[in-house]
């Protein structure tokens, strides 16, 4: 299988295919490639309907400049713990990538996933800019985004800087903020009900609508609280049973000596 950065005449490939309307699998079957690097290939140059093997390979070009110009923030997770730079690197792609196949726009998905990949859960606006090479506005304007959909919350440290941080309850919070959402779309379909007018055709789609987002709503709702309480209870049983464990050996230890 070829290593290495893709060639421009394996992106012409790519281009092709996403012409005729080949999988990413096939696609990167015929490369002998992985799937993930054709994913990673198409999704962050324009996307399936977007993408050009010219303007790939000229981006791919700049960045690689760009990443020997400017070291990454030392704060990100590629040297911490004695980890493969080059693999933590190569996976945050593959995370980003994800979100953004998730719905999640490009620099709101770069931004999460520097985020969750960092030990320390939080950055400032000014070490994220630095980690992703982009403008303190693009960072700002994603962290509005990803705060609005609950994803990361705002404090203050010792500086009085400001942080954003992603902890256990962030997903916790995105579904309850998506619930409320969809609950505001069923408020509104059933004012348009009362519009348009019960019985009517587009009255009975829009009491259709709102019945079954109200239901998702509910339900979405309810089983973040149960996933929340339920994993919250089982983490502090762990945490409780690493406290006492030591204990129970000592005494079992103590109790065998005594009867010896």
């Amino acid at each position: 299988m070829p290593g290495g950065r893709l060639t421009q005449q394996e992106r012409q490939q790519i281009a092709l295919g996403l012409a005729d309307g080949l999988a990413y699998a096939e696609i990167a079957r015929r490369l002998d490639r992985p799937t993930s690097t054709v994913t990673r290939e198409v999704m962050r140059n324009g996307g399936p309907t977007g993408y050009r093997s010219d303007l790939a390979h000229r981006a791919t070009g700049h960045r690689a400049r760009r990443k020997q110009a400017v070291p990454r923030d030392p704060r990100a997770p590629v040297t911490a713990h004695g980890r493969d730079a080059e693999a933590v690197r190569a996976y945050e792609e593959v995370f980003t990538t994800v979100l953004i196949q998730s719905g999640t726009p490009r620099m709101m998905a770069r931004v999460m996933a520097c985020l969750c990949l960092t030990d320390s859960g939080s950055l400032t606006a000014a070490e994220l800019a630095q980690h992703l090479q982009v403008s303190p506005a693009s960072v700002s304007k994603a962290i509005a985004f990803l705060d609005g959909q609950g994803l990361v919350r705002r404090e203050r440290d010792e500086r009085r800087r400001e942080r954003y941080v992603v902890d256990d309850d962030i997903w916790y919070r995105s579904m309850m903020a998506s619930a409320r959402a969809t609950l505001h779309i069923v408020e509104t379909a059933r004012q348009g009900v009362g519009v348009l007018g019960s019985g009517t055709p587009a009255g009975d789609r829009l009491e259709g609508i709102a019945r079954f987002l109200e239901f998702v709503s509910e339900s979405t709702a309810r089983a973040a609280e149960q996933a929340r309480a339920i994993l919250s209870t089982r983490s502090e049983g762990a945490t409780a049973a690493d406290a006492t464990a030591p204990e129970a050996t000592t005494s079992g230890t103590d109790a065998s000596e005594a009867s010896t």
